[in-house]
């Protein structure tokens, strides 16, 4: 189910990233399938954490090719999947080897390996993407305003997901001792 729950995540990223207009909270701007990117990292956390990094990468390769498709299919410009795609490896990579080498629970690892693999996404993403230098739907003053945005979405996702596992493992542990 981890698998299936990560590729899904990535799938409709891109749908309602596609189908609603970004939300705007003051000056940030969020495109609503930010909120499954930011789950996306979890999923991949967990698909992980049971089956080992080299399987993972295989995922990643998948996904990446699932997102890129679906992405063009859903009428975005080749810059737009392009962007995606370039913000997406590098993400998904980053995350992939900062969960690998830190030495923490579960619940931190997941924190911040999605912390740094969000940041990376969110820049590279609107920096090719979005920006002038790319498909040129922002202008450089909404530039940081959306990379900020985002990462707060990212962030806090990451961070109620990280809670949960905590939680989770933390029930675990006391049923296992209990018995």
């Amino acid at each position: 189910m981890r698998i299936v729950f990560y590729l899904i995540s990535i799938i409709l990223a891109n749908v309602i990233t596609a189908a609603f207009a970004p939300l705007l909270f003051g000056v940030f701007i969020v495109p609503m399938g930010t909120l499954l990117i930011g789950a996306t990292f979890i999923f991949r956390d967990l698909v992980q954490n049971k089956y080992g990094r080299k399987k993972t990468y295989w995922l990643i390769g998948i996904a990446l090719f699932l997102s890129a498709v679906v992405s063009y299919l859903l009428g975005d410009t080749l810059i737009i999947v392009l962007a995606s795609a370039i913000s997406f490896l590098i993400a998904e990579t980053t995350d992939t080897e900062i969960y690998t080498r830190l030495k923490l629970p579960m619940s931190w690892r997941v924190f911040y390996s999605g912390l740094v693999g969000g940041l990376l996404d969110s820049v590279v993403f609107v920096i090719i993407g979005l920006s002038p230098f790319g498909a040129n739907y922002l202008p450089w003053e909404a530039v940081p305003a959306a990379i900020i945005g985002q990462v707060l979405v990212k962030t806090l996702i990451q961070g109620l997901g990280a809670l949960v596992l905590n939680q989770v493992h933390t029930i675990l542990d006391k049923k296992i001792g209990t018995n």
